[in-house]
């Protein structure tokens, strides 16, 4: 997870900004401040990976604010004035989002902000949707985070897609793995036990529960649809193992 401070003195903005935050996967809000001076108190005691900033700010302005740290984290900055631009990028900024932004526009600075974090890192290795590594037939290795995760296929019970990211959710863990990569690649690398059943679902054949119309039950809070598409594929695979008398 990136931890995200966000700084804005409009609490309405404020309040947007860290809906934002929380409604992608791979942030997290890790503190929100209505100043630049209370967000340089916060960092006195706390680091984090990434500030989403406004610019036009009483007492110390969003520029000022991130020229002033010793070692900046990603910066995204945000404000209801264009002319800052130019600016906000000569402090090496990842992006500028122009106020009133949407979600849409909130969601692309904050893929940019993962290719940067992982590039900076090292672990983009110059591909922006970097494959599985293989380590042998029943697992795969995912970059997570700042991790590169150890998986069983076998323990993998469903695929979830987002945009430019998979939800892995892994048998006993409450939460998924989110890594950058796209369906296809992870098609590509999956046996024939998983199958696509949604443009936005793949999953473990081997851990299904039940089929209740257009949905796949693979537990008692988790149902699945199946998408057009790929009803008579997933039909084909049913007809080939019911038993009737």
């Amino acid at each position: 997870m990136i931890r995200c401070l966000a700084i804005d003195d409009e609490p309405l903005a404020l309040q947007q900004l860290a809906a934002y935050i929380h409604k992608v996967p791979f942030l997290e809000l890790a503190a929100q401040c209505q100043s630049a001076l209370e967000a340089r108190a916060f960092l006195d005691h706390d680091t984090v990976d990434a500030i989403f900033c406004d610019i036009n700010m009483p007492d110390l302005n969003g520029l000022e604010f991130v020229k002033s740290l010793v070692v900046p984290p990603l910066i995204v900055f945000t404000t209801a004035y264009s002319e800052y631009a130019v600016e906000g990028f000569k402090v090496n900024a990842v992006d500028y989002l122009l106020k009133p932004f949407g979600l849409q526009d909130f969601q692309r600075a904050a893929n940019k902000l993962m290719e940067r974090w992982n590039a900076r890192d090292g672990k983009n290795q110059g591909d922006a949707h970097p494959s599985p590594l293989a380590s042998n037939d029943d697992s795969i290795f995912l970059k997570a985070d700042y991790r590169i995760v150890k998986v069983s296929l076998h323990d993998i019970r469903y695929i979830e897609g987002m945009s430019e990211y998979l939800k892995v959710w892994v048998e006993g863990e409450l939460k998924p793995i989110i890594t950058l990569l796209s369906m296809k690649k992870m098609e590509e690398r999956l046996p024939d036990y998983f199958m696509r059943i949604h443009r936005s679902f793949i999953i473990n054949l081997n851990k299904i529960q039940e089929v209740n119309k257009n949905r796949v039950i693979m537990d008692s809070d988790t149902y699945l649809p199946i998408g057009d598409l790929y009803k008579e594929t997933f039909q084909t695979y049913l007809d080939s193992r019911y038993l009737c008398k």
